[in-house]
C-alpha cells in the first residue's frame, strides 16, 4: 500500500466511513490516478475537468457515479492532501432523475421461484421481504432474526444505523428451512461453494443469484437487486401502508427519498382519472386489434 493510500484510508476511517464507502472511494482516486500515469497528488483542477469529460463521454457513466467519484477526489484533496477544492471550477453534473422499474407482484413470484436453488431463493426473499439493500442482506446474522418480535434487525445499514422491519411470517419459515439445511452459526447466509465460511456473503454473489433468476424467469427486463427493494417500498404503498412508515422500514433520512414511490404506485394513479375519459368521441382504430402491447 502506498504512503498517500494509507494516508487516505486513515482519514476515512477516523471519520467513520462505512468499509463499502471507503472502498469506493479508494478505488476511485487509483482509477483517476491511473488514466493519467502519475501520482494524484501530482495532478491539479485541470486534470480532474479533463477526467470528468472522459467519464461521461468515454465510459458513459450515469451522473450519479460520477458524482461519487468527484466526491472521492474532493476527499481525497481536501483531507488527505489538505489542498482547496474549488465547486465552480469541478461542477458537480446535474442529477437526472429516472423511475426506476417496478415489478408486479406475480413478477417477483416468478423472479423468486426462478432461483437456481433453495439457498438463492430464501435470499431474494429475504431482500423482498425486507427491502433491504444487497449489502445489508449479505450481513444479516442468525441473531438478527428476531422471531419473538417479529422483526429483522439490520445492523449498520447506510449512514452507518440500525434499524428494525417486519418479518414476515412465510419468511420465518423459509428461513427456519434454510437454517435447517446449512446450519449457519454466525452469518445467515454464509460464502463458500457450501455456504460454511466464516464470512459473510459477497455482494457480487447476491447480484449473480438475482441476475440468474431473472434469466430463468424470461423478465425481458433491466432487474437488478435493488429493484427488489423499490417493489417491497411500490408494494407496500399500494396496499395503504403510509410514507413515514415506508420512509422509516428503508432506512431513509429524508422523506423525500421516499415520495418517489408515490410516482410508482398504481394506488395514486388508478385513482385519478385521464381528462380523455370525459370527452365525447366515436369509436377508432380497428376493431379486430387487440389493446395494450402487440
Amino acid at each position: 500500500m502506498t504512503r498517500l493510500r494509507q494516508m487516505m484510508l486513515e482519514e476515512l476511517q477516523r471519520r467513520n466511513y462505512s468499509p463499502g464507502t471507503i472502498r469506493c472511494y479508494l478505488r476511485a482516486v487509483a482509477d483517476f490516478a491511473r488514466y493519467f500515469h502519475r501520482s494524484p497528488d501530482q495532478l491539479r483542477p485541470q486534470h480532474i475537468r479533463e477526467y470528468q469529460a472522459y467519464l461521461f463521454r468515454e465510459r458513459k457513466l450515469d451522473p450519479s457515479t460520477v458524482t461519487q467519484k468527484l466526491a472521492a477526489l474532493r476527499f481525497f484533496f481536501i483531507k488527505t492532501l489538505r489542498k482547496p477544492w474549488s465547486v465552480a471550477e469541478t461542477p458537480y453534473p446535474k442529477q437526472v432523475r429516472r423511475l426506476p422499474l417496478v415489478l408486479s407482484q406475480e413478477e417477483v413470484a416468478r423472479l423468486i421461484n426462478s432461483a437456481r436453488n433453495p439457498f438463492d431463493q430464501v435470499l431474494l426473499m429475504t431482500l423482498y421481504a425486507t427491502g433491504a439493500r444487497c449489502a445489508e442482506v449479505a450481513r444479516l446474522q442468525v441473531g438478527d432474526i428476531d422471531s419473538s418480535r417479529m422483526v429483522v434487525h439490520i445492523r449498520a445499514g447506510k449512514g452507518r444505523e440500525d434499524r428494525d422491519v417486519m418479518l414476515s411470517p412465510v419468511l420465518l419459515a423459509a428461513l427456519r428451512e434454510h437454517w435447517s439445511r446449512i446450519k449457519p452459526k454466525v452469518w445467515l447466509f454464509p460464502a463458500g461453494r457450501r455456504h460454511t465460511a466464516t464470512q459473510p456473503l459477497n455482494t457480487k454473489t447476491v447480484w449473480r443469484a438475482c441476475h440468474l433468476a431473472v434469466q430463468r424467469a424470461g423478465l425481458n427486463k433491466p432487474v437488478h437487486v435493488h429493484t427488489l427493494r423499490h417493489c417491497f417500498a411500490t408494494h407496500l404503498h399500494e396496499a395503504g401502508t403510509d410514507l413515514r412508515t415506508i420512509q422509516v422500514l428503508l432506512g431513509h433520512h429524508d422523506l423525500e427519498e421516499t415520495t418517489l414511490y408515490i410516482h410508482l404506485s398504481r394506488r395514486y394513479l388508478s385513482a385519478t382519472a385521464s381528462p380523455l375519459d370525459a370527452l365525447a368521441l366515436g369509436t377508432t382504430g380497428k376493431k379486430d386489434e387487440p389493446p395494450g402491447d402487440e
